[in-house]
């Protein structure tokens, strides 16, 4: 069986070693924050009134569109005559 022939010297190391010359920076640890279950609940409950809030104004602005229209419409037509 014939096998390759590889050459006698292996590959010679790389000419230049990086050392670093500085140290890395430590990273500091943020402070451990407490989840309760009250901080949940309080957060739940707020993003419950907000949404509550949100739609309340929606349905606000679209009642106040519906009647701006309406009045218009009335306007005009009280005007042609």
């Amino acid at each position: 069986m014939f096998l390759p022939k590889y050459p006698d010297s292996p590959t010679p190391p790389p000419a230049h070693t990086h050392t670093p010359t500085e140290t890395a920076p430590v990273r500091r640890s943020l402070p451990s924050v407490s989840i309760d279950q009250k901080t949940v609940v309080a957060l739940v409950v707020g993003g419950v009134v907000l949404t509550a809030l949100l739609a309340a104004v929606a349905v606000t602005a679209i009642s106040v569109a519906v009647a701006a229209v309406v009045l218009r419409s009335m306007l005009r037509d009280h005007q042609r005559r």
